[in-house]
């Protein structure tokens, strides 16, 4: 069975339809250049409709110390999610806040899995990402990756699919990949930062059926 991650939501209405669908867990960026970034208040408020079964992940960009406890507290995070961040200091934020951590990884090449086992000790789930062009945003650009990548990588701690991700090519991609877990944003949008709450309905019916 699949289960899936809406992230970067901003509004009651997406987050409602998003629990609704079945979304196992809900991210929330906490990265001020991304057209997602919550402040703190805000994140409080979202978060507290989530209910105690959804997972709530805050998504950070190699993020200082005092950003991640903030952002811990106000969202009443269980899971961190960190983008450009070293194994080392994944390892650190994980140890720091005791959450549940998971790292990043850009591919665009089957050498970019390679990084997948110096992750595997710092994180507990490694999410693999479409490469950015470089200055762009590191996640939520639409952009994804040749999923025939993944065939026959040994990975090496508990992972997920994030990239790209739509209501046209979801199911297609965890039949192809095997992902228990897939993760999608700007997929779901009209406009950057924007959700679509029938996109978010679509995408977890076909997740469901996947």
């Amino acid at each position: 069975m699949t289960t899936a991650k809406i992230c970067g939501l901003s509004t009651i209405q997406a987050l409602d339809a998003s629990v609704a669908g079945g979304a196992s867990h809900l991210g929330f960026v906490f990265y001020p250049p991304s057209p997602r970034h919550l402040a703190f208040e805000h994140a409080r408020a979202l978060a507290a409709r989530v209910p105690s079964h959804v997972a709530r992940v805050g998504v950070f960009v190699d993020p200082d110390d005092d950003l991640v406890a903030r952002a811990v507290t106000a969202a009443r995070l269980t899971i961190i999610q960190l983008h450009k961040t070293s194994p080392q200091r994944v390892a650190q934020l994980r140890a720091a806040t005791g959450l549940e951590t998971w790292a990043a990884l850009p591919v665009k090449t089957r050498g970019d899995l390679e990084s997948a086992r110096s992750l595997a000790g710092a994180a507990d789930r490694i999410l693999y990402d479409a490469k950015t062009p470089e200055g762009a945003l590191p996640g939520g650009m639409g952009v994804r990756f040749d999923w025939a990548l993944l065939d026959g990588f040994r990975h090496p701690t508990a992972w997920a699919l994030s990239g790209g991700l739509d209501v046209s090519n979801v199911a297609e991609a965890a039949r192809r990949t095997g992902a228990a877990l897939v993760d999608a944003s700007s997929g779901l949008e009209t406009a950057p930062g924007v959700k679509n709450v029938d996109k978010i309905a679509a995408f977890l019916q076909a997740v469901a059926a996947s």
